[in-house]
């Protein structure tokens, strides 16, 4: 199984998250927030965290990211 970790900026886990896929079998990707493209993987993984310095509203941010685009 081929899972994409997505990572924004500031955002923290996101490397817990990838070794957590690897000790269940996937084969995990980091995917940066400015790319395109989530075909071929099985999965989307998006870590928590800080994305965005933990401003009001981060998720709303980083929903305009074009990676996102894919997700969704």
């Amino acid at each position: 199984m081929r899972v994409a970790v997505v990572t924004f900026p500031g955002s923290n886990c996101d490397y817990d998250l990838y070794k957590a896929a690897q000790q269940v079998g996937a084969e995990a990707t980091f995917v940066w927030h400015r790319e395109r493209g989530l075909d071929g993987y099985d999965a989307v993984l998006l870590p928590g965290g800080f994305s965005y310095g933990d401003y009001l509203r981060a998720g709303a941010i980083a929903r305009m990211s074009p990676v996102m685009e894919d997700v969704i």
